[in-house]
């Protein structure tokens, strides 16, 4: 395992960039924490495999310097850095058998056969392949291939870093969830350090200690679940995280209020005088329809999912969400709406401002 130090990093696909416009990759400075689990998450384009592929050794970047465990390693071959990468499509030997899939990065780097066969034995378990050791890869399903990736990316103990580019996307939606609680325990066994490239924010959520949110080439927030869904620190966090995600509504701030269209909504702090584009944000489940209360609204439509209700309204012509319980009451002359002000957040310029005790 190994601390993964991304100095001053940052990538152009351009021979010459001009701007900061040109990078794919902006400016990042940042630690990854050794045996920690992290996820890239983001839409596609932001920058994730990029990223992904300059700590490999894959790509080098257009400056900056990336080192494990305090050595600069930004040169570095990739079988230097030793280091297990899953693709997002399956890699395997269609002439080889399963079980000689599984054992080549061991057979590659001299173990004995004992320790090989038990080593394959485990993994063939984890990945639900017991039964299919000894075919050939070749007629395999795609799915079937791609847990072959997975296991040769698992079956080594040594390596610095797991790095895993989408690799659940041709599983089978059942199988998926199985791999990901098994990715889980391998994490939690042995503590490799894990980075787990996705934009699925169900597995990220799921998968990682802390997720690294990426959007438009740049990191915008690294965070725990709970961080990430109750302080998001830009406007695309909030928006990206969440099902629904988070009301963003145009606002005039003063002090501790909000106002929208005339209309005024209570913060829980005081904020300065802002500039640029203001916004407040708040998340589905902390608004509330009302019959008297709050600013007007037009409910469009509601949809039961079963465990909630998500109400599809419109407040002064922007589209908003809301969040009531199942077997909370929703009737046609509820046309209002409030917002949990402890749960506000106030944005300019599509960060996150902090307030002051109001």
């Amino acid at each position: 395992m190994a601390k993964i130090t991304l100095d001053n990093l940052a990538h152009s696909y351009l021979p010459n960039p001009r701007s900061e416009d040109d990078f794919a990759l902006k400016e990042l400075n940042h630690d990854w924490d050794d045996g920690a689990a992290y996820a890239l998450l983001g839409s596609s384009g932001c920058g994730k495999s990029t990223l992904l592929n300059i700590i490999s050794g894959l790509l080098q970047p257009s400056q900056g310097r990336i080192l494990f465990d305090g050595k600069d390693v930004t040169h570095a071959k990739t079988a230097e850095r030793n280091i297990a990468q899953v693709f997002q499509f399956p890699v395997v030997y269609d002439t080889m058998t399963v079980h000689d899939n599984l054992a080549f990065p061991l057979r590659n780097r001299g173990r004995d056969e004992t320790y090989v066969a038990e080593r394959v034995q485990e993994i063939a378990r984890m990945i639900g392949m017991e039964d299919m050791l000894h075919k050939k890869a070749r007629g395999l399903t795609a799915d079937s291939k791609q847990k072959i990736s997975l296991g040769r990316g698992m079956v080594r103990k040594d390596v610095n870093a797991l790095l895993f580019d989408e690799p659940l996307t041709v599983i089978d939606p059942h199988m998926k969830w199985e791999l990901r609680t098994q990715l889980k325990k391998l994490h939690h066994d042995f503590g490799h350090t894990m980075i787990y490239v996705t934009h699925d924010q169900t597995e990220a959520l799921t998968f990682a200690d802390k997720v690294v949110v990426m959007y438009d080439g740049r990191v915008v927030q690294i965070g725990t679940p709970e961080e990430l869904f109750e302080r998001p620190e830009h406007t695309f966090v909030g928006y990206f995280i969440g099902s629904p995600g988070m009301n963003v509504i145009p606002a005039r701030i003063d002090g501790n209020k909000a106002y929208v269209n005339g209309s005024h909504v209570e913060l829980a702090q005081g904020y300065k005088p802002l500039d640029g584009k203001v916004e407040i944000g708040v998340r589905p489940e902390y608004a509330k329809l009302s019959m008297s209360e709050g600013l007007p609204v037009k409910v469009r439509r509601v949809e039961d999912v079963g465990r909630h209700k998500i109400i599809r309204a419109e407040l002064f012509g922007i589209d908003i969400n809301i969040i009531a319980g199942e077997d909370e009451r929703v009737s046609a002359d509820m046309n209002r709406v409030t917002f949990d002000a402890t749960h506000v957040n106030v944005y300019a310029n599509d960060w996150r401002v902090k307030g002051e005790a109001a």
